[in-house]
C-alpha cells in the first residue's frame, strides 16, 4: 500500500521559507555579488573574480583584526564558563530562594547591548564613572579611552557580567536533571566533593556545557555593539575586532568589494566553527546514549 502524500503541507511552511529567504538568502547573495565586482560609481559593475578575496587573505589588517578577534573570545570563555559553572553549582536547588537566584541571574540578559555598552561607557569614565573615578582616586592607572590594556579589561569585564548568566543558568538546568538516586548512590559510597562534581555532575552537564560554549563563541566572535559603544574600536585599533573593521571598511571607507569578500570570508569561518561544535555534541550524544 502506497503512502499517501500531502502536497498541502507545503503551503503551512511557505511563509517560513519567503521569511528566510527576504532576510537572509537575498542579502547573502547580494553580498556575493559585490564580492565578485568592481564599481566606479555611477552603479557601473565589473568583473573583478577573486580579487577581492586574494585582497583580504593577504591584508595584515584583517589577519590583525582576527588574533585580537580569537584572543578575545578564549578570554571570555575561559572566564565564563568555568564562573558560570561555580556560580551554578552553589546556587540553591529549590524554594525561594533558588527562585530568586534565577530571576536576578537572568536580569543581566535582558538588558540591550547598546544599553550595556553606554552603562560601561559611563561607569568607566575617569570624570564621571564610578569606577573610574574610584580606580583614579586609589591610585590605579586607568582611562580605557587611552590605555589598551584598561580598553581590554573594560570590554572583558563588561562582557562577562552581561554573559555569564547565560552558563550558569544552562549548567543550572544541567543540574537539575540529574536524578536524587546519583547522590544517593554517591553519599552511600562516601565520595568526596570532588567526586561527586566529577563523575557525576560534569559529565551530565557536558551536553548543556557545550551547549553553552557553541552560544557564547559565537556570540563574542560576533560581537560589535558594546566594544564600538565603549572604545569604538581604540585606543588606535587596540579593540577594533573583526566586526568592527568590517564596517569601518563597508561603511567608513565605502569599500564594498573587499567588504563583501570580508563578511564571507567571516560568515565561512563561523559556518565551520559552528559544524565542529555540532559534530562534537553529536558524539557527546551517542557516547552518552
Amino acid at each position: 500500500m502506497e503512502k499517501t502524500v500531502n502536497q498541502k503541507a507545503w503551503f503551512l511552511i511557505l511563509p517560513v521559507l519567503l521569511l528566510v529567504a527576504f532576510s537572509a538568502v537575498i542579502p547573502l547573495m547580494t553580498v556575493v555579488n559585490y564580492s565578485v565586482q568592481d564599481t566606479f560609481g555611477n552603479n557601473q559593475f565589473f568583473w573583478a573574480g577573486l580579487e577581492w578575496f586574494e585582497e583580504m587573505l593577504r591584508s595584515e589588517r584583517m589577519w590583525d583584526a582576527l588574533g585580537r578577534q580569537l584572543m578575545f573570545s578564549a578570554i571570555i570563555l575561559a572566564i565564563q564558563v568555568p564562573l558560570g559553572v561555580f556560580i551554578a553549582l552553589n546556587m540553591p536547588k529549590s524554594g525561594f530562594w533558588s527562585s530568586f537566584c534565577l530571576v536576578m541571574m537572568s536580569l543581566p540578559l535582558l538588558i540591550p547591548w547598546n544599553v550595556v555598552g553606554t552603562i560601561w561607557q559611563i561607569f568607566g569614565r575617569v570624570d564621571i564613572g564610578l569606577l573610574g573615578y574610584m580606580l583614579d582616586a586609589l591610585g590605579i592607572p586607568y582611562n580605557y579611552t587611552q590605555n589598551t590594556f584598561a580598553a581590554w579589561v573594560t570590554i572583558i569585564v563588561m562582557d562577562v557580567w552581561h554573559w555569564t548568566s547565560l552558563v550558569a543558568l544552562l549548567a543550572f538546568a544541567g543540574l537539575k536533571s540529574i536524578p536524587d538516586a546519583y547522590y544517593q548512590a554517591a553519599k552511600i559510597d562516601q565520595a568526596s566533593r570532588w567526586a561527586i562534581f566529577r563523575y557525576i555532575e560534569l559529565p551530565k552537564m557536558m551536553g548543556v556545557l557545550m551547549i553553552a560554549i557553541l552560544l557564547r563563541f559565537m556570540d563574542s566572535f560576533m560581537i560589535y555593539t558594546e566594544p564600538f559603544v565603549v572604545t569604538g574600536g581604540g585606543p588606535g585599533n587596540a579593540t577594533t575586532l573583526l566586526s568592527i573593521d568590517l564596517v569601518k571598511m563597508a561603511l567608513g571607507q565605502f569599500d564594498l568589494g573587499p567588504a563583501a569578500a570580508f563578511s564571507i570570508m567571516y560568515y565561512l569561518v563561523i559556518l565551520l566553527i559552528s559544524y565542529v561544535f555540532y559534530t562534537v555534541m553529536t558524539n557527546l550524544d551517542k557516547k552518552g546514549g
